[in-house]
C-alpha cells in the first residue's frame, strides 16, 4: 500500500474541492488549480478531508501521485508556493518590466523572458560584499500551480548555467553548488 496515498488531505475553510470524472477542481482564495486523476483512482470527501483510494494493486504507483498532486492543488490555492533564483557574477543582473523579466548574462544582447499566466516575479539587488560594490540580483517567483513555477525556474536555470569554477550564471538559492579547484599555479 502507498504510503503516501493513504495520508488524507486537509481541506481548509474557503477551499471547495469538486469531484469530477477525470479530473479535481479546487477553489481557493487565491485561484483555481484542475488536477488530473489517473484511471483507478477514486477520491472521496468527507468531514473537511479528502481521501485518495485505488481499485487494485496495478495502480500502486498513481495512488501516491495523484494524492499528492491533490495537496499540491490545495496547498497552491491556500498559501501558494515560492521559488528563489540568484543571479551571480559580475555585471550579470535581471530586471523584471510587468510581464517579462530583462537578464544580462554576459552575452553581446540581453535577454527578455516572457513570464506565463500565474506566475509573478520580483527582483531584489542584494550587496554580497560590503568592501567591493558586489551585487547579486535575487528574483523571486510565486505561483499557485507548483509545476509550471518549477518549469518557469528550470527554463531560467537554462539562460546561463552556473559555472563549474565560479560559480556564475542562473542558479537555484536554496541548492548547494560544489566548485571545482583552480588551476594552482605552480
Amino acid at each position: 500500500m502507498s504510503r503516501v496515498g493513504k495520508k488524507a488531505i486537509t481541506i481548509p475553510s474557503g477551499v471547495t474541492v469538486t469531484i469530477k470524472d477525470a479530473e479535481l477542481e479546487v477553489k481557493g482564495p487565491k485561484g483555481t488549480l484542475n488536477t488530473p486523476i489517473p484511471s483507478g483512482i477514486e477520491f472521496k470527501q468527507e468531514e473537511g478531508t479528502l481521501v485518495a483510494t485505488r481499485s487494485n494493486d496495478d495502480q500502486a504507483a498513481f495512488h501516491g501521485l495523484a494524492r499528492a498532486l491533490a495537496n499540491n492543488a490545495v496547498v497552491g490555492v491556500t498559501e501558494g508556493f515560492k521559488k528563489e533564483m540568484d543571479v551571480v557574477g559580475v555585471g550579470y543582473k535581471a530586471d523584471v518590466q510587468g510581464k517579462k523579466i530583462v537578464f544580462t548574462l554576459g552575452y553581446s544582447h540581453p535577454i527578455e523572458f516572457a513570464l506565463p499566466d500565474g506566475i509573478e516575479a520580483k527582483a531584489e539587488r542584494v550587496n554580497t560584499k560590503a568592501s567591493i560594490n558586489q551585487y547579486q540580483t535575487t528574483i523571486t517567483l510565486s505561483g499557485i500551480d507548483k509545476q509550471k513555477l518549477g518549469q518557469v525556474a528550470a527554463e531560467m536555470n537554462r539562460l546561463r548555467k552556473p559555472d563549474a569554477y565560479k560559480g556564475k550564471g542562473v542558479r537555484y538559492a536554496d541548492k548547494y553548488y560544489k566548485l571545482k579547484p583552480g588551476k594552482t599555479g605552480k
